[in-house]
């Protein structure tokens, strides 16, 4: 896979390169830069499979970059330090990111998810997905995308009734019936859908209030869904819950 790195300090490229070469021997690093302007050229003349790229670059984004790439085919991998509101727009399209200093173990596992991703693809549709959403403020955000083994489900928020933990798994039960399987954990999804006021009932459960269509007090307490689940309250949450349904 040939590959660009793209950050504003020259020795977060050194120590990536010097990764990608321990880690990651498929990865053929053709060139690095630390200017958007400057990458934007470089992407355009080498066509890379796979983009390296760092949030926040001075007055700059990677984001900005993005959008000065028409019909981008290549993959990204997010790298960077900060910018929640960056990484939660990342999270959302269900892209790889790498924190600073970054893990050999999640670059070797960001790596090999792109190289899967990379068969066949003419346009990567969650690159344009993501843009759409950074153009948005977070809490108008309207779709996730839920990335399974053969597509990528890009689902409006305001359909999911609740989401289950199963270990590190995550069920989705939409409005339609559907229940689809995501591998990440609850807690990951339940950072991004509390600006959407999503409720965490449950150290397994997490419940969009809007479905919610009464509290049974059976078993200590437990909400009665639109659909007819039965979703638990624990009793640490029990307050939080009643509260911000109002009871």
């Amino acid at each position: 896979m040939k590959a660009i790195l793209v950050d504003d300090e020259r020795s977060n490229l050194v120590n990536l390169q010097v990764l990608l070469a321990k880690y990651c021997p498929l990865v053929k690093v053709i060139t690095t830069s630390n200017q958007v302007e400057e990458a934007v050229t470089l992407i355009n003349l080498h066509q890379p499979d796979l983009l390296f790229l760092d949030i926040q670059m001075g007055k700059n984004s990677g984001f900005d970059l993005l959008n000065m790439i028409n019909n981008p085919s290549f993959e990204v991998i997010f790298v960077t330090a900060y910018d929640q509101y960056g990484i939660q727009a990342v999270k959302f399209a269900a892209l790889d990111y790498l924190l600073k200093p970054v893990n050999p173990d999640e670059l070797i596992s960001a790596v090999k998810k792109a190289e899967s991703r990379l068969t066949n693809k003419k346009q990567n549709d969650q690159l344009a997905f993501l843009l759409q959403q950074v153009k948005a403020p977070e809490s108008t955000i309207q779709k996730i995308a839920l990335p399974q083994q053969n597509e990528i489900r890009y689902v409006a928020v305001s359909d999911i009734i609740r989401c289950e933990a199963d270990n590190n798994y995550t069920f989705f039960n939409l409005f339609n019936g559907d229940r689809i399987l995501v591998s990440k954990p609850l807690k990951e999804y339940s950072d991004l859908l509390k600006p959407h006021g999503f409720l965490r009932t449950h150290q397994s459960h997490l419940v969009n209030p809007y479905y919610v269509k009464s509290w049974l007090k059976e078993d200590g307490g437990m909400l009665l869904m639109k659909n007819e689940d039965k979703v638990p309250v624990s009793k640490p949450n029990r307050e939080m819950v009643k509260e911000a349904l109002g009871k």
